[in-house]
Formats: C-alpha cells, structure tokens, sequence
C-alpha cells in the first residue's frame, strides 16, 4: 500500500512539474513574441541631448545652469543653432553667462538667434551682424505707422522733399515737393531705446533704430537733413521687392506738361516816305535798330 501511494505521488509532482515548464515556457513565448512585436511598432529615432529651458526666461535675463537643462531631441528634427553640450553653451565657464534675446517658454530649445554671446548685454549692439550699422530716424505718429512698429519688424522707408526746376534732367523728373522710395526691407532693432522684441503695447515712438550698412547710413542721413523720412510697415510673410517709387503732386493728379509751341519771328521791315505831290510814295530801306 504504501509503494503504490509512493507511486502515485510521484507521478503527481512529476505531472505537476511538468505543468509548471509548460506553464512557463508557454509565458516566455508569449512575452518574447509580444516584446518582438512592440519593438517592431516602436519607430527607431535616433535621439541628441541638447539644452532647453528649465523656466520661463524673459528678455534681458541670464541663462544660468538653474535656468537650462538637457533634454533628449530627435536627430533628424534638429533645430539650427541648439547647444548640445555644456561647453556650447559655457564656453567660458558657467560664470560667463549669455542673456536672452528674445521671451523663451519652458521646455523650449535654447538657440544661438536667441541669446547673446557669453557676458554680452542684450542690447542693439548684441543685434548688429558683421559689417552692419544702427542708425536713428526720428518718427512721429504719422511717419511711425501709427505706434505699431516693434524691434525686428521690416519696414521701406520713404523720403519726402523739394526739388528745384534747376536739378531736372528731362521735362519727366519730378519737380517740387517729392516723395521718393530710397530703401527697402530695413530691419528695425530698437523702437525707443527698446530693443526687446517681445514688446506687445503700442508705442507711438519719437525715434527708431534700424540695422544698415555704413553707405545706407551715409544716404538716409543726407536724407533726413534734407527732407522728412516715413515708415511703411512690411508684412511678416511678405517677400515682393518694391519698385522704383516716386511720385510729385503732377504724377499724383495725372497732370501733363504741354508744349509750348514757339512761333517764328515776323521779319521787321523799314520804309522811308516820301511825298511827291498829292501821292505818298514809301521806299524799303534797311533797319538800323
């Protein structure tokens, strides 16, 4: 009796080892495939640390190592300008910050177009590219678009002046009071020594700085001390060249010069009269005056 409940309980755990191998082998099949199957769907994206905003940074302040982190970024989706490492962004230690050019919102990726060089001010000269100039135009309420320019803004510039009759190469030139297009696509990088671009009110300005190149500096200085200067406000998505552009108060009613038709000089004629009589005879003689 007891060889046979031997027996028996042998067979038991035997069925019962057997069960559990089969239980667990059946597991690992199902999590290998299911594991299989998940990094099939997954998509392969390479990845790349690169420093972003660890809070909100307004114009102005420093990005200290409080201010940034570093997070994973897609490769292929790779903003120009990212700083990927510290010596990127701390090239000159952590002492030496760089100041934000712009407002930059958490978890937004730090860009060199965004931010100053290290320990430079954000101001206007932080703002000029190589071989550029500020320059200042004094505007009004009028000239000025009303208060609606902002820095980074693009804008034509129009010069409004009197030309004398004697600085006319043909009867077309204009003459008078004139209004011409001297430049075109000028960017603005101060609006009252503003230079924050994220500036939202209106400001009706008294001057406006703009980033040009030393000639351009020379011609819209000449031009100011010899007529007034008006802003015109180019759209954002706006990428058309403007023409030639110039217009005096004939072109503006569609008026026309006429000719002046000159008439031939009548031939004077002189005559002696001399009197014979009754009859008055006159004899040509030539003129003396």
């Amino acid at each position: 009796m007891r060889i046979v409940f031997g027996l028996v309980l042998m067979l038991g755990l035997g069925l019962a080892g057997f069960a559990v191998y089969m239980a667990k082998t059946y597991i690992d099949g199902y999590q290998q495939q299911l594991a299989l199957e998940r990094q099939q769907r997954a998509p392969n994206i390479e990845t790349v640390d690169i420093y972003v905003a660890n809070q909100l940074i307004k114009y102005g302040e420093p990005l200290t190592t409080e201010a940034v982190r570093l997070i994973a970024f897609p490769k292929d989706s790779l903003p120009e300008g990212a700083f990927s490492s510290t010596e990127e962004l701390f090239p000159s230690g952590a002492s030496v910050v760089r100041k934000a050019l712009r407002r930059m919102e958490k978890n937004e990726p730090i860009l060199a177009v965004k931010v100053t060089k290290p320990g430079e001010e954000a101001g206007i000269t932080s703002q000029l590219e190589r071989g550029m100039r500020a320059f200042a135009i004094k505007v009004d309420v009028t000239s000025g678009v009303s208060g609606f320019l902002r820095p980074g803004d693009t804008v034509d510039i129009y010069w409004t002046g009197s030309i004398g009759a004697g600085n006319l190469r043909t009867e077309e030139d204009s003459t008078g009071e004139v209004t011409k297009l001297i430049d075109t696509g000028v960017k603005l990088i101060a609006v009252d020594q503003v230079a924050d671009m994220d500036m939202t009110e209106a400001v009706v300005a008294r001057t406006v700085a703009v980033a040009v190149t030393p000639n351009q500096v020379a011609a819209l200085a000449q031009a100011q001390s010899t007529g007034r200067l008006s802003l015109s406000l180019v759209g954002a998505s706006d990428d058309t060249v403007a023409q030639s552009i110039e217009v005096d108060q004939r072109r503006l009613l569609g008026l026309t010069a006429q000719a002046v038709v000159k008439q031939e000089a009548i031939p004077e004629t002189c005559t002696i009269r001399t009197r014979r009589g009754a009859e008055v005879i006159e004899t040509p003689i030539p003129c003396t005056n």
